[in-house]
């Protein structure tokens, strides 16, 4: 096991990285960036994301970088997590925002002075997901290929192996097709070469590109039933793609309208939240 000085560095190194967790409807992922609290691995979701972070229910969570951009081997950490409703943003502000500023270049045109942090209020307060200590970690393959997917599925469950008994299981894997549901299954393969050895449980894969200036960050999945390397495709949304072109003018702007109104419908609820007492 590495240490957790050593997964907190290359985790403070990636600039994408992948939170995944088993939730009420089953395992779950999503591409975030990778930010360092007090030495501890952790990503800030924006407001847009609380109905997502919501689903962080069981409180352990995997800590996966599986970006070849990172610049060195892939890794999943898993341990206990600890959310943290920062509605005012000043956790955010005061402790990691300097860290996004760096990797992330839509929070430079946000919040990298005074005045743009006060436009752009919505952009600040966020749900923070701390990995409160590393209690298993091993290397995985990077996502080379377009079609490279990150593979999460629920815990194997008491009387297995102790560091896999509680954690969201997570791998590297391909496929020469992903198909949409209703139609013929996709047969995974693990990119080190190891069997999946699926059980009829339930799984969930995606994979994330974004483009230079990370206005878009496309994501793609697929979730259903896993029975060996067999994929019976259940639910199914977006397609793997290669390099991700910015967007347009009209597109930006459309995605800004749309990345407000959620944002500050987040905000919204994380405040009503604070004032019940939630």
């Amino acid at each position: 096991m590495a240490a957790p000085d050593d997964i907190s560095g290359a985790w403070r190194r990636a600039v994408t990285a992948e939170l995944c967790w088993t939730g009420p409807a089953g395992p779950a992922g999503i591409p975030v960036v990778p930010l360092v609290l007090d030495g501890r691995p952790c990503a800030a979701l924006p407001a847009a994301h609380l109905d997502t972070a919501d689903t962080l229910t069981s409180g352990r969570a995997a800590f996966a970088l599986t970006s070849e951009r990172h610049g060195g081997p892939g890794m999943v950490a898993c341990g206990p997590v600890e959310v943290v409703a920062d509605a005012d943003g000043r956790l955010f502000t005061e402790h990691l925002l300097a860290q996004e500023l760096v990797k992330h270049p839509p929070t430079r045109l946000r919040a990298d002075s005074l005045m743009a942090q006060r436009e752009n209020w919505w952009w600040l307060p966020r749900v923070v997901v701390v990995l409160s200590r590393v209690e298993s970690e091993r290397e995985l393959p990077v996502r080379s290929a377009p079609e490279d997917a990150v593979l999460v599925r629920p815990p194997l469950g008491p009387g297995t192996e102790a560091e896999a008994a509680e954690d969201p299981r997570v791998d590297v894997v391909t496929a020469d097709g992903w198909p949409r549901e209703g139609t013929d299954p996709a047969w995974l393969r693990r990119l080190d070469g190891a069997p999946l050895h699926g059980r009829g449980e339930r799984a969930f894969l995606f994979g994330h590109r974004h483009s230079p200036d990370f206005e878009r960050w496309e994501r793609w999945h697929r979730a259903g039933t896993l029975t060996g390397g067999r994929l019976s495709v259940e639910e199914a949304e977006g397609e793997p793609m290669g390099e991700v072109a910015p967007f347009g003018v009209l597109e930006r702007l459309r995605n800004h309208r749309e990345l407000v109104k959620a944002c500050k419908a987040g905000v919204a609820a994380l405040e009503a939240r604070q004032g019940t007492g939630g």
